[in-house]
């Protein structure tokens, strides 16, 4: 059962685990480009995902182009920089920063309408960070754990759950929790997440699929109460709440990439250059600081590994998305 909000909320992030063992060239790498080079950025300017974007537009400089410039091109579900990015030159001097959500997840779910196919008009270049989610619930819910929770939802006829979006990873992480359980969910997006925070306290709500660095700030504070994480395994701001994992649920295991991908028919010189490029600066100790400042993990993948990594989740959650029913017709 679905149900929408009106409301909007910044993608946020929170803490993963390093996925991939590529450490990057030792020493300096000659610049690849000549001149400036554009960064699209299908998210709004402000968020997570676009100050992390610009940590590496501001080092990328002198390395892969004498300037990499950020251009935020929201709209569409985050569609419009995608498309965007598909129908630039294919010459490396524009690349595409995006979650992998649009790459994994939205031809399942824009299955008639998408105006781009993630295999044939992209390259995959390479992870930039990860992130998990956490289920939450209010700090005064019955339920001091996740096993409690379950017996809890159980004695329910149904009850109402929360994510930051349909069609997003939490979504379909919460649709495998309702199968493998055998709960009876009823997914409510939420595009503010103050408003989901604000009916998870007042009980018009259940629980909340967070990301878990919006979520670990509620649990410190005592407002609510995580009850696992879905990383691989314990988050540094949640070293009390276990994993799915560990509560015997690793089909729950999940999280979000931030990639970086080149238009089909870039030369492959571009595609090693913006990779070693990027590389080089996300091998540095100021570099995984900031990141972590940020709740996001470095993770720094050959691009066979990261087209690895994106084959692997579509063949994981297709089958999630198609079983659930949900598709959206524009």
């Amino acid at each position: 059962m679905e149900r929408a909000t009106t409301r909007r909320t910044l993608m946020g992030a929170g803490a993963a685990t390093v996925l991939g063992g590529f450490a990057g060239p030792r020493g300096a790498l000659a610049q690849t480009l000549d001149r400036p080079a554009r960064l699209i950025m299908n998210f709004s300017a402000g968020g997570v995902m676009d100050t992390v974007a610009r940590l590496y537009a501001e080092r990328l400089r002198g390395i892969y182009a004498p300037q990499v410039i950020v251009d935020n091109r929201p709209g569409a579900a985050a569609r419009i920089g995608v498309e965007l990015a598909k129908g630039a030159p294919p010459d490396g001097a524009t690349f595409l920063m995006t979650p992998e959500t649009m790459m994994v997840l939205y031809p399942f779910i824009y299955r008639k309408t998408l105006r781009y196919d993630p295999q044939r008009d992209f390259l995959p270049v390479t992870g930039l960070s990860s992130f998990g989610f956490a289920w939450l619930v209010d700090a005064n819910h019955p339920a001091k754990d996740f096993p409690q929770f379950i017996e809890w939802v159980r004695r329910q006829s149904e009850i109402d759950y929360a994510t930051p979006a349909a069609g997003s990873t939490p979504h379909f992480v919460s649709v495998a929790m309702a199968k493998t359980l055998g709960l009876r969910l009823s997914h409510v997006p939420y595009r503010e997440i103050a408003m989901a925070f604000a009916d998870l306290n007042g009980g018009r709500i259940s629980a909340y699929m967070s990301v878990i660095g919006t979520g670990a700030e509620q649990h410190r504070a005592g407002r609510m109460r995580a009850l696992a994480v879905t990383m691989p395994s314990r988050v540094p701001t949640l070293p009390d709440v276990p994993t799915f994992a560990e509560l015997g649920f690793p089909q729950l295991t999940a999280d979000e990439w931030y990639g970086i991908f080149l238009p089909a028919g870039t030369p492959q010189s571009a595609v090693t250059g913006l990779h070693g490029a990027i590389a080089q600066v996300a091998s540095t100790a100021e570099m995984r600081a900031s990141l972590l400042r940020l709740e996001q993990y470095p993770v720094n993948t050959t691009p066979a590994q990261f087209a690895a990594r994106l084959q692997a989740e579509r063949d994981r959650w297709g089958p999630v998305v198609r079983e659930s029913g949900y598709e959206v017709g524009e």
